[in-house]
C-alpha cells in the first residue's frame, strides 16, 4: 500500500524540496481513501514512518 504510493508520488514529482514529515503526509493523503488509513490514521503514519527509515527514503 505505502511503497506503490510512494513510488508514484516520486514518479509525480510531489515529493521534491520536501521535508520527510511531508513527504508522509504527501503519500497519506494519496491514501485517503484505503480503509486502513481512514479507520487508523495515527496507525498508518507510524507504518509510513517505519517504511520510510526501513527503506531510508
Amino acid at each position: 500500500m505505502f511503497d506503490p504510493a510512494w513510488k508514484e508520488c516520486l514518479r509525480r514529482g510531489e515529493l521534491e524540496n520536501k521535508s520527510i514529515d511531508e513527504k508522509i503526509e504527501t503519500v497519506i493523503d494519496h491514501l485517503n481513501d484505503h480503509p486502513f488509513v481512514q479507520s487508523e490514521p495515527k496507525q498508518a503514519r507510524q507504518v509510513a514512518q517505519f517504511r520510510v527509515r526501513l527503506l531510508k527514503l
